[in-house]
C-alpha cells in the first residue's frame, strides 16, 4: 500500500518532468547589411591577419606588443575571469551528479553510573543526489559553460586591444621623431637665414625690421623643436607604461638609428559583414552572454516546481566495554525526499522575472555590439579609402611647395625676393611636408583600427581550437 501511494505521488511529478520548460531563444537576429558600404582594401600583399604584426617588418614593434601583453592588467583581469568562469562551471556541473561524504568519530567515557568505561568508534558514508527532473541544474551548467566561452573570447579581445594600443603609441612615436627631424632641419635653415640677415643689417644693406622678422622666425622654429621633443618624450612615457620596460632600455631600443621602414602589408576582409563579425571576440562573447541568460531563465523557472532527492548511507560502529566488544553495521537507501514549494512570498517568481529582464538586457547589448562592430569596420575602411585617395595629391602638393621654396630661396639669395616672401614659402613647404607625415600616420592608424575591428585574426573556438589560457 505504501508503495502504491509512493507511485501515486511520483506519477504527477514524472508528468511534469516530461514537459520541458519554456526559455527565450538562445540566439536573436541582428540586422546586418548585405555588404560593406565602404570599399575594401586592395592592391596590396595580403597576409594572415593573425600574423600581421610579424609581416610589417618591424621586430621591435612585435617585441613591444609581446611585453605589453605580459604586463597588461586588462589581460590579467581577463585571465582571472576565465579561471572564475571555469570554477563556476565545475561547481554547476557537479550539481548534476551525486555527492558522497564520509565521517569518522571515536570516543571513550562513562555514560552511566556503575557502568565501566566504554570505547566507541564509528565511520559512515552518506550519499545524496538531487534528480534533475526539470533540467534546472542542467540549464545552470549550460549557462556556466556559455559564460566560460565568453570569458575566453574576451581574453582574446583584451589581447587584440593591447596590441592595437601599443601599435598606435609606437606609430605616434615614430611619426613624432620623423617630424622632429623635419623641424630641426627647418630650424637650422631659419637660423642660417637669421645669421645672414644679421650680417647684412649690420652692414647697412637690410632694414632692421627684416632682421627682426628673421630672428623671430628662427626663434619660432627653435620653439617648435623644443615642443616636438617634449611630445616625443611623452610617447616614450606612454610606451613605458604599456610595456613595463625600463625607460633607459626602451629608449635604446627606440633610438632613431634602429628604425626600419614599415611595409604597407595589407590583409583581406570578408565581403559579407556577417562573416567578418564572426571573427570578433567581443561579438562572440556578447552572443554567449545571451545564451547564458536564456539558460538562466530555465534554471530559475525550474526552482518553482517540485524537487526530488535521493539519499543513502552505510556505516560501521565498534563498541567495547568491560572486555566485551560489539560491531554494528548499518545501511539505508532513502529517504526519497520530495520538496514541494508552496509559499515563498513570490520570491521564485520574482527570480524568474529578474532572469528574463537580464535576458532582455543581454539581447539589447548583443544587438548594440553588432552595430558597433559594423560601425568600427566601416569607419576604418572609410579612413583607408580616404588616405589612399589623398596620397597622390598630398605628394604632388608637397613636391610643388618644396620646389617653390627652393626657387624663392634662390631668388632671396640673389636679392630678388624679400624675406617675407621667403618665410611664407618656407612655412608653406613645411606645412606640406608635415601633411605628408600626418597622412602616413593616419593611414597606419587606419590599418591598426581595421585590424582591431576585424577581430585581430581570432576564430570562434571549436573542439580542436582553443588557445586561451
Amino acid at each position: 500500500m505504501n508503495f502504491v501511494r509512493f507511485l501515486a505521488l511520483c506519477v504527477p511529478l514524472w508528468v511534469i518532468g516530461c514537459a520541458p520548460l519554456q526559455a527565450p531563444p538562445a540566439k536573436v537576429s541582428a540586422e546586418l547589411p548585405a555588404q560593406w558600404q565602404a570599399p575594401l582594401p586592395h592592391n596590396g600583399q595580403l597576409t594572415d591577419l593573425n600574423q600581421w604584426w610579424q609581416s610589417l617588418g618591424d621586430p621591435l614593434l612585435v617585441e613591444l606588443i609581446e611585453a605589453a601583453q605580459v604586463a597588461s592588467p586588462s589581460m590579467a583581469t581577463a585571465t582571472s575571469r576565465i579561471a572564475q568562469a571555469r570554477a563556476t562551471q565545475v561547481g554547476s556541473q557537479a550539481t548534476l551528479g551525486p555527492t558522497l561524504d564520509a565521517s569518522l568519530s571515536a570516543s571513550r567515557g562513562v555514560t552511566q553510573p556503575g557502568v565501566p568505561a566504554a570505547s566507541m568508534g564509528q565511520g559512515s558514508f552518506q550519499a545524496a543526489w538531487e534528480i534533475d527532473l526539470l533540467g534546472g541544474n542542467r540549464a545552470a551548467s549550460n549557462a556556466a559553460r556559455e559564460r566560460e566561452a565568453g570569458a575566453q573570447a574576451l581574453w582574446h579581445e583584451a589581447r587584440v586591444s593591447v596590441a592595437a594600443e601599443v601599435a598606435n603609441q609606437y606609430i605616434g612615436h615614430r611619426s613624432c621623431h620623423v617630424q622632429l627631424a623635419l623641424s630641426r632641419q627647418d630650424a637650422t635653415s631659419r637660423a642660417e637665414t637669421a645669421r645672414l640677415s644679421g650680417l647684412t643689417t649690420r652692414a647697412g644693406f637690410t632694414a632692421p625690421a627684416q632682421d627682426a622678422l628673421a630672428r623671430a622666425s628662427a626663434a619660432e622654429a627653435a620653439n617648435r623643436v623644443t615642443q616636438q621633443v617634449a611630445l616625443c618624450d611623452l610617447t616614450v612615457k606612454g610606451l613605458v607604461a604599456l610595456t613595463a620596460l625600463p625607460e633607459t632600455e626602451l629608449r635604446q631600443k627606440l633610438a632613431p638609428a634602429n628604425y626600419k621602414p614599415v611595409q604597407d602589408v595589407q590583409f583581406s576582409v570578408a565581403q559579407v559583414p556577417a562573416q567578418a563579425l564572426a571573427q570578433r571576440p567581443d561579438v562572440y562573447s556578447a552572443e554567449r552572454d545571451l545564451a547564458a541568460a536564456s539558460f538562466d531563465v530555465s534554471s530559475r523557472d525550474a526552482q518553482r516546481y517540485p524537487h526530488l532527492a535521493l539519499n543513502g548511507s552505510i556505516g560501521a560502529m565498534s563498541y567495547s566495554a568491560a572486555g566485551v566488544s560489539s560491531d554494528f553495521t548499518t545501511w539505508s537507501i532513502g529517504p526519497v525526499a520530495l520538496s514541494l514549494p508552496l509559499f515563498d512570498g513570490g520570491r521564485r517568481a520574482a527570480n524568474v522575472q529578474a532572469a528574463k529582464a537580464r535576458y532582455d538586457e543581454a539581447a539589447a547589448l548583443y544587438r548594440a555590439r553588432v552595430r558597433l562592430a559594423v560601425r568600427e569596420v566601416e569607419e576604418a575602411l572609410v579612413n583607408l579609402q580616404s588616405t589612399t585617395a589623398r596620397n597622390a595629391d598630398t605628394q604632388v602638393a608637397a613636391e610643388g611647395y618644396r620646389a617653390a621654396f627652393k626657387a624663392t630661396q634662390a631668388r632671396y639669395g640673389s636679392g630678388l625676393a624679400s624675406l617675407p616672401e621667403l618665410e611664407d614659402a618656407r612655412r608653406t613647404a613645411l606645412n606640406a611636408d608635415i601633411g605628408v607625415l600626418s597622412l602616413q600616420r593616419e593611414r597606419q592608424l587606419a590599418w591598426v583600427a581595421l585590424y582591431r575591428a576585424a577581430g585581430g585574426g581570432w576564430q570562434a573556438p571549436t573542439a580542436n581550437n582553443n588557445s586561451a589560457p
